[in-house]
């Protein structure tokens, strides 16, 4: 029998994503009703600019006193999609105390005071959900905190960041710069005005400290993660990367250790085999790939951004903590129990791609490879072209660690030999 009173929802935020929100709880209140068991009602909207026209939200439930509308006793749920670290931080404890469960899509907040939130949520007996802050539409969080609650996840691997999937994706398939690039995305309405978040991993860090910490049951924050933009790409490396049967993604990368006793968290340009699931994925796509001990592989793939796909994964949430609130239980919280300690980057092992000039002459190759050596770097491939006394010399390593190609390329750069180093650049995915 479903309940007539119906549930209250607070809503903090109402730009792109909390508008979507509030329509399709509006057009959908019907279904939203028989799947929780319950109809909803968007009780409240806390904006900044009360004067501009919301279409579809009475004007009487416009507010600017957002900490009076979380105060109110009577809301269920709050939804916060505002964004930033103040006041969403604020916000969301005082709906704990006094009595909501909250549904957010705030990462950087997530990603930097999780640990804070989820605490104060077990405190007050609340739910707190976010399966919006990660990969938009995608299904991800939960499958990580629920299908998979019973194996052992070993690697996160994915693009989170559309606008920098965009970006790189055009410039592979058209030979474009990387400025050039850019100034589509942002004509397309793919980048912000102020795309630094985007471009130099900030927005791809949060989202990776939230996956490490859901996948491997340990905490995580943002300045756990180590994180590279992707400004310094240029087309030269996407020709090198088509010459080894690769693509360029910036990605984000969660591993557990081999011996099981700390992990990593990482955001960076890589090249991945073209063979790999996630050298398809193209435009402002995500798709997040997961390797565990039982599953093995498993990918997500679908739109990261955009007000339909982020409000498609808030609703999902708040219809899963409406039926919470009717069952009087609650959803998982927050699963630290390994207390894993976080490796630094130099510490992380995988294969490189380095690009010198050199002087084009006998001897070259000999003192490039003698320094690998000396640092316990061995050499998979190298690739030599020369004219004009110049030459460009393209070495591609084994498996190493992230310190000891420090000081490889140190030394390198010590050469009379070696006129610079031109790029260099991970190898990720196989």
């Amino acid at each position: 029998m479903m309940r007539t009173r119906p549930l209250k929802v607070a809503l903090l935020g109402c730009g792109v994503v909390g508008s979507e929100v509030a329509r399709i709880m509006t057009t959908h209140a019907e279904d939203l009703a028989a799947r929780i068991g319950a109809p909803v009602e968007l009780a409240g909207v806390a904006v900044r600019r009360p004067a501009k026209v919301r279409e579809g939200i009475p004007a009487d439930l416009i507010t600017t006193d957002a900490t009076a509308l979380v105060k109110r006793g009577d809301i269920d749920v709050v939804v916060e999609v505002i964004g930033g670290i103040e006041p969403a931080r604020s916000l969301i404890t005082t709906a704990f105390e006094h009595g909501a469960s909250v549904v957010s899509a705030n990462k950087a907040l997530l990603a930097q005071d999780g640990a804070a939130l989820h605490a104060a949520a077990e405190e007050n007996g609340k739910d707190l959900y976010y399966e919006a802050a990660v990969a938009g539409a995608i299904p991800l969080i939960r499958p990580l905190r629920e299908s998979l609650a019973g194996d052992k996840i070993n690697r996160v691997m994915g693009i989170v960041n559309g606008t920098t999937n965009f970006i790189l994706d055009k410039m592979d398939s058209t030979g474009a710069g990387y400025q050039e690039a850019l100034d589509e995305a942002t004509a397309l309405g793919y980048a912000e005005a102020d795309p630094t978040a985007d471009v130099e991993g900030f927005d791809a860090a949060a989202k990776a400290a939230i996956l490490a910490g859901i996948a491997f049951h340990t905490r995580v924050r943002l300045d756990d993660v180590y994180r590279e933009g992707m400004a310094e790409v240029t087309s030269a490396d996407f020709a090198s990367a088509k010459e080894m049967g690769c693509t360029i993604k910036l990605l984000a990368i969660c591993e557990r250790a081999a011996d099981g006793g700390s992990v990593t968290a990482r955001v960076h340009p890589a090249m991945i085999p073209l063979s790999h699931p996630l050298a398809s994925v193209r435009g402002a796509y995500n798709a997040v790939f997961v390797e565990s001990d039982a599953a093995g592989q498993l990918m997500f793939y679908g739109p990261g951004a955009g007000g339909s796909p982020t409000a498609s994964a808030v609703l999902g949430d708040l219809v899963a903590v409406c039926r919470n609130k009717l069952s009087g239980a609650t959803g998982p919280g927050d699963s630290a129990y390994t207390q894993l300690p976080v490796s630094p980057m130099g510490d992380v092992v995988t294969r490189y791609h380095i690009s010198l000039d050199v002087a084009d002459k006998p001897g070259v190759l000999a003192q490039v490879a003698t320094v690998f050596a000396e640092h316990g770097v061995s050499i998979d491939t190298v690739r030599q072209q020369g004219k004009d006394g110049e030459a460009s010399l393209v070495v591609v390593t084994h498996r190493a660690s992230d310190a000891s190609l420090n000081g490889t390329v140190e030394a390198l750069r010590s050469l009379d030999t070696v006129r610079g180093v031109a790029s260099i650049m991970r190898v990720e995915g196989e």
